[in-house]
């Protein structure tokens, strides 16, 4: 699953991860409101959750609050940080949570996963 508000970068890491074969489905979310939604009600059971930090309206840290509060198996689900920002308290923060499996700065790269895949 990619969480992000930015088109463009969604439609370039759903072609990378096509590309090198890291996920049979790639569901894309611009609204964090509707990807909890989807979680929430069981329509999506995501391996990898690709979140953004900087969105409007619901950014990635409430989206991490909210996403806590569910009452689902999060056990099977990694949440890998995508984002833009180079804030240190930023970049920290992520690493704190407790659902956060990585942090990387965008752009998605084949390297990153590979990283994850192994």
């Amino acid at each position: 699953m990619l969480i992000d508000d930015n088109p463009l970068d969604n439609f370039i890491n759903t072609k990378l991860i096509k590309i090198n074969n890291f996920a049979s489905e790639i569901i894309i979310v611009e609204r964090p409101e509707e990807a909890l939604n989807l979680l929430r009600f069981g329509k999506v059971k995501p391996d990898i959750i690709f979140l953004d930090i900087r969105m409007p309206v619901m950014d990635g840290f409430q989206f991490l609050e909210e996403y806590d509060k569910l009452d689902i198996d999060k056990s099977q689900t990694e949440i890998v940080v995508l984002s833009s920002s180079i804030n240190p308290a930023d970049i920290d923060r992520a690493k704190h949570n407790k659902y956060v499996t990585s942090y990387f700065n965008k752009s998605l790269t084949p390297e990153i996963l590979m990283k994850l895949a192994s």
